[in-house]
């Protein structure tokens, strides 16, 4: 069976549509946002595009990011260690992965920022609640809601934001986009955003469907629902309009940043883009898998900047990289490593001041294995959220965390 919604299943949900029955909180009120704004004589905010990236499962920060001048590495890890002369070096002691050869392109041009050592206290070793913790920004008390829904139910609670502002691409929303008040919708693909106005019949008949009549409550839900099915049109048609004109690896993070391009030039609502990659989880016979995962995003990372800088974008997009858990600092009987704590966020773009921030790991003083944390990753969410998106950190996170010289 084909992927995409069958002109069937589109009637019937348009019909449910037409009762109100069935439309998205979000769907209902793309077009309204945007009227609201435009009544009081305001722009769409023409601010920075913030894209996180997940690694899931636990991305190995050691061969990520390498302390090669280090014999203790080499020490506990007589494997899976990575030999000095193939680091991509960015400094005396510490290189990039041999498959980074994008990622350090960017980091010559100063586009790179590494923070080592990031985590939180009582680090937990579990992939869920770790990735609970980052996603909620909340070490010891467990919510329902995400930083970024947070800031984004803040954000429209002053100044009404489009339905789109945040989208997650994932078949889950992920806990990060967790909001109160407000709907974010995500999509598998953006083929899931095209495939929900559908082919030019199947819009015709949603539209004469949207113009039956009813009594006066009925009235108000289908004309809600027709500004938004025109809305949608629109995206639609805008992201038809855009094709990427790199090169993208075929793996998902290929697919994914190439998605989030046409995103970014289609969409000028959208602010915010959530996507993950899996495959992290590394207990066994890591090389191969690593190093085939640090390549995809290398090069995807690449192909996408450029993309950006062919476009007039590349001074508008940050994209902030974080992973649940580091790996733990000794290999495994497996070739692999294990659950760890501690590991390095990465924040790429044009507006990023270049370069490595945080204390080198040191592998004489572990807790328990792994590497200590010394950055909270509140902090690079602050930072964040401050500088780039012009939200309130103290409000999203409930606590105020000192910010890092991460931005020009």
């Amino acid at each position: 069976m084909s992927d995409q919604i069958t002109r069937r299943e589109l009637l019937r949900q348009g019909s449910m549509i037409a009762v109100g029955l069935a439309a998205p909180a979000w769907l209902s009120t793309i077009a309204k946002a945007d009227a609201v704004r435009t009544s009081q004589g305001k722009k769409i905010d023409p601010d920075g595009i913030l894209i996180i990236c997940q690694l899931s499962g636990g991305n190995d920060g050691l061969n990520t990011v390498i302390p090669f001048t280090d014999p203790k590495y080499y020490e506990l890890r007589p494997t899976v260690g990575i030999a000095a002369d193939k680091v991509l070096r960015i400094s005396d002691k510490l290189g990039l992965h041999p498959s980074l050869t994008g990622l350090q392109t960017l980091y010559k041009e100063g586009k790179v920022a590494i923070i080592g050592g990031v985590g939180y206290p009582k680090p937990n070793r579990s992939h869920f609640k770790s990735m609970e913790i980052w996603q909620s920004a909340s070490p010891t008390t467990s919510m329902s809601n995400g930083w970024l829904g947070r800031s984004v139910d803040i954000k429209n609670a002053t100044s009404k934001v489009n339905p789109v502002y945040a989208i997650g691409l994932s078949t889950d929303k992920p806990r990060a986009l967790m909001a109160k008040d407000v709907s974010i919708p995500c999509f598998a693909s953006l083929t899931d955003i095209q495939s929900m106005v559908g082919d030019p019949d199947a819009e015709r008949m949603l539209r004469e469907i949207q113009g039956m009549g009813g009594n006066a409550g009925e009235a108000v839900v289908q004309s809600a629902n027709k500004s938004a099915l025109d809305a949608m049109a629109l995206l639609r048609d805008k992201l038809s309009g855009f094709t990427p004109k790199q090169e993208y690896p075929k793996h998902q993070f290929g697919d994914g940043f190439k998605q989030i391009s046409q995103l970014v030039a289609a969409s000028a609502q959208t602010r915010v883009v959530y996507f993950s990659t899996g495959g992290f989880d590394t207990h066994a016979r890591q090389a191969d898998q690593h190093d085939k995962l640090m390549k995809a995003f290398g090069d995807s990372v690449l192909a996408f900047m450029r993309e950006m800088e062919a476009i007039g974008k590349a001074d508008k997009v940050t994209i902030l990289v974080f992973s649940e858990f580091g790996r733990r600092s000794y290999e495994n009987a497996s070739a692999g490593t294990d659950h760890g704590a501690a590991g390095p966020m990465l924040l790429i773009g044009k507006a990023i001041k270049g370069g490595f921030y945080g204390p080198i790991p040191n592998l004489n003083d572990l807790e328990d294995g792994d590497v200590k944390f010394s950055i909270d990753f509140r902090s690079v969410y602050a930072t964040t959220l401050d500088q780039w998106m012009g939200s309130d950190s103290e409000k999203v996170l409930g606590a105020k965390f000192d910010h890092m010289p991460l931005f020009k």
